[in-house]
């Protein structure tokens, strides 16, 4: 609750005025029976009009200072539940971009999505009806019972006596109930999880014709929810019926008994009449108060898995050494140093003792087979993930003694996966460098052999992108995502298998002009391609996260089995 009433405090003026306004309006609400009371007794019964009249005015002055404080609380307590709903989800995203590779990969995105819609509309909510219900249940219960007392004291015994039998049968419902929702909000992550998936390939799913195969594995996905949130439900609303239930039985008992009263004359037509409408007010306290307990238990499941995201504490921060920011990367030469590494729950290492030098300007070519861990390796290098031992040292530094902001600044990367965002050309190209201007974006996009077809479109740098820039090609995204990295002139360049959809041509022009752009720059490469390792510096050979080779390629040719495998397999002629 401290990481909610940091955000609430915001609101604090309404959350103190909101009580004020529904002790007011409760008030109105519950002193209308007496009047009414009054009415009937001194009124309808001696056949007296002023009285009516008198009273009656009474009824209406009240209802309209209360309905008045109603409406003014509705305001008051939407503007902060939507306020806190907002600022949550602000937190919580924020939260988010602070988390490592490790921590997004436990969470898992679909769930981070729920959390930050659903879960958290849920917590927001709970707010709203707190300031609205919360409050108003109780303070009307109490004040009723009060009045009742003062009614009749034989007659308020009975329905003192059913509150405790409704407070354990709602106990009750509500224990049984609460571990129901958490499994209704893990359905709900499972959904969102599918149906990002299958956006994302739906371009596959309809080249191999499975439109129908996913139709069926959603609708058995959504039917698990479906019998998951009947089941919940089922059981929390069996509140309503067994409230009902008890409340009934006590005003037939009421009636009963009240009505002897009457005729005996212990008690008044109209202060059985106003016993009754409390009763109603008491029943109708009681189910607005299950209705937030039955929300609190809801967004119960939703707080655990907030303050979850909330609470964790990023893998990959800023070191004390990082802190004060007094290194800065001014060559770009790279060492590791025993280096092994596993993932976050792995028991094996995916790297293994790995040791290497990279002086300044070089171009390293990283070769491999499928799972030999090459991108792992690289990712090391901007602390992506940290070492599991060993040290990567850039500059003689150790890569965690920099601040994060140095380093991530002065590295540059292609990522295996080209991500755009929706947005045009130029936008996209900007998130290498905010401020760069229109030479910059040009000499940047010129260089990756993207400005060509840039220029092509009718819109030109002002060409929309579509979600992950699906209205270009795979190669054109791969060619803006280089220029987006080349526009910050970085010391450091990783390329991981950046220009596999690049016809081998235009690979070796965009690999002529990184070397005249970028001409002290290191570049670590990932390929597959034998023109781009040979035209490398050196070429680093991983074979199951060890390094088995390393060395210049016509050393390599000569003496390392894997690389001489990959050369032969490029050099069949058909």
């Amino acid at each position: 609750m401290r990481k909610y009433w940091q955000i609430l405090r915001k609101y604090k003026n309404s959350l103190l005025i909101s009580p004020l306004l529904i002790t007011i309006a409760v008030i109105c609400e519950t002193i209308q029976p007496l009047f009414m009371a009054k009415i009937i007794d001194n009124g309808v019964m001696t056949k007296d009009l002023s009285v009516i009249v008198h009273f009656g005015a009474y009824m209406v002055g009240v209802s309209v200072v209360g309905l008045i404080m109603s409406i003014i609380n509705v305001s008051v307590s939407s503007k902060a539940s939507i306020g806190f709903g907002t600022d949550l989800r602000s937190s919580l995203f924020d939260k988010i971009q602070q988390l490592s590779f490790t921590e997004i990969d436990k969470f898992n995105s679909a769930s981070l999505i729920t959390r930050l819609t659903n879960d958290i509309s849920r917590i927001q909510q709970v707010v709203l009806m707190s300031m609205r219900i919360m409050l108003r249940s109780p303070l009307m219960l109490v004040m009723a019972v009060f009045f009742v007392i003062n009614i009749n004291t034989d007659l308020a015994l009975i329905l003192i006596g059913a509150i405790p039998v409704l407070a354990i049968s709602v106990y009750l419902i509500l224990r049984k109930g609460f571990p129901m929702f958490m499994k209704v909000q893990q359905k709900i992550d499972q959904l969102n999880a599918f149906v990002r998936e299958n956006l994302i390939n739906i371009r596959v799913v309809k080249s191999f014709v499975r439109e129908d195969y996913e139709t069926e594995r959603f609708e058995k996905r959504s039917a698990d929810l479906r019998d998951m949130v009947i089941n919940a439900s089922n059981i929390v609303v069996s509140i309503f019926p067994a409230m009902q239930l008890i409340m009934n039985i006590s005003v037939i008992v009421i009636l009963w008994i009240g009505g002897e009263k009457v005729i005996t004359g212990e008690l008044k037509v109209g202060e059985l009449i106003s016993f009754v409408n409390y009763l109603v007010q008491i029943l109708m306290s009681l189910m607005l108060l299950s209705m937030v307990i039955m929300g609190i238990a809801r967004a119960s499941a939703s707080s655990e898995r907030i303050l979850e995201v909330l609470n964790t504490e990023p893998s990959l921060t800023n070191t004390r050494e990082g802190l004060t920011n007094t290194h800065t990367i001014s060559d770009g030469d790279v060492e590791f140093n025993k280096v092994f590494f596993r993932y976050s729950g792995g028991e094996t290492d995916v790297l293994k003792d790995i040791s290497f030098k990279v002086k300044k300007g070089e171009t390293i070519a990283v070769v491999g087979a499928t799972g030999a861990a090459k991108s792992s390796m690289l990712q090391l290098i901007p602390r992506l993930y940290d070492t599991t031992a060993g040290e990567v040292k850039i500059d003689g530094v150790n890569v965690k003694d920099y601040n994060l902001d140095e380093l991530h600044s002065k590295i540059g990367m292609v990522l295996q996966k080209n991500e755009l965002f929706t947005g045009t050309i130029i936008e996209n190209l900007r998130w290498g460098k905010p401020d760069a201007t229109k030479d910059e974006i040009e000499e940047a996009t010129k260089a990756a052999q993207a400005h060509d077809f840039i220029m092509s479109f009718s819109d030109g740098y002002d060409t929309m992108l579509g979600r992950g820039g699906i209205n270009i090609s795979g190669g054109q995204k791969q060619r803006i995502c280089i220029a987006r990295a080349l526009l910050r002139k970085p010391k450091i360049l990783i390329l991981d298998d950046s220009t596999s959809a690049v016809d081998t041509e235009t690979e070796q022009r965009i690999r002529q002009n990184l070397n005249s752009l970028l001409n002290d720059t290191t570049v670590f490469i990932i390929t597959q391609r034998i023109n781009t390792m040979q035209s490398a510096d050196r070429v680093i050979v991983l074979d199951d996260g060890e390094i088995n080779a390393i060395g210049t390629p016509a050393e390599l040719i000569e003496n390392s089995d894997i690389y001489q495998d990959i050369y032969n397999s490029q050099q069949v002629a058909f």
